[in-house]
């Protein structure tokens, strides 16, 4: 019998739109977690496109840890 969790994709590897991603990950932080934005996360994409090699999409496997590192040293003017 096929378990129905592993029928289910992990959330975690789902690749997602920047719009999708910020959502996601504004709502699943701590309240003292800096929040991302479009702008933010654009900005990122463009500073780090080695994370964006194959694909514009974003996972939270791949993106999260490291959008919270950078949110927490990024100052917007």
């Amino acid at each position: 019998m096929i378990n129905k969790k592993e029928k289910e994709q992990d959330v975690n590897l789902i690749e997602s739109s920047t719009k999708v991603f910020v959502d996601y990950y504004n709502e699943n932080i701590p309240d003292s977690f800096p929040r991302a934005s479009l702008k933010t996360l654009n900005e990122f994409q463009v500073l780090h496109p080695s994370l964006f090699k194959d694909n514009k999409d974003w996972t939270i496997k791949k993106h999260r840890k490291k959008v919270m590192d950078w949110l927490f040293s990024h100052h917007e003017d």
